[in-house]
């Protein structure tokens, strides 16, 4: 087993474990090489779903900048910026001297996170509406696939 980076606080410590050496052990894969996305708004992105998640919780401190970049193989100021990012909408909080650390405020970003994802949700729904699919026909074939990824997900567990 090998430990790729932690994050301790005053309620846990989480272990980010490489799958190679521990298949039990799910890991958030923080950056794909393949994704066209900029490497810092990958690790934007997945410390946001880690924190929505529960993953790293308030005062949890997160990995320093210098170790996090050795471990995924990138710069520094790449690292920098996504937690400057992080900070910039209120997911993270800098003591200076120490590091950094999550904000206590999931609960509003859940909210924002939750609004942001109807107005989304709408947006399709008026676009299928626009081109002449009927929302009735969207939302029920919504609900046939859900069924179907529970029905999938479920039979994973047994």
């Amino acid at each position: 087993m090998v430990i790729e980076y932690k994050c301790t606080s005053k309620h846990s410590t989480l272990y980010l474990i490489n799958l190679e050496y521990d298949f039990r052990v799910k890991r958030m894969k923080l950056i794909d090489y393949q994704d066209s996305r900029p490497i810092y708004e990958q690790i934007v992105e997945n410390f946001k779903v880690q924190i929505f998640k529960g993953i790293l919780q308030p005062d949890d401190q997160m990995p320093s900048v210098r170790s996090l970049s050795m471990e995924l193989s990138t710069n520094p100021n790449t690292v920098q910026k996504a937690y400057a990012e992080l900070e910039r909408q209120g997911f993270i909080y800098t003591v200076k001297g120490r590091g950094n650390f999550v904000k206590d405020s999931s609960g509003m970003l859940m909210a924002n996170k939750k609004e942001e994802l109807i107005k989304a949700v709408l947006d399709l729904f008026v676009e299928a509406k626009e081109i002449g699919i009927p929302i009735e026909e969207l939302v029920k074939e919504i609900k046939t696939r859900l069924g179907d990824d529970m029905k999938i997900k479920e039979n994973r567990h047994d």
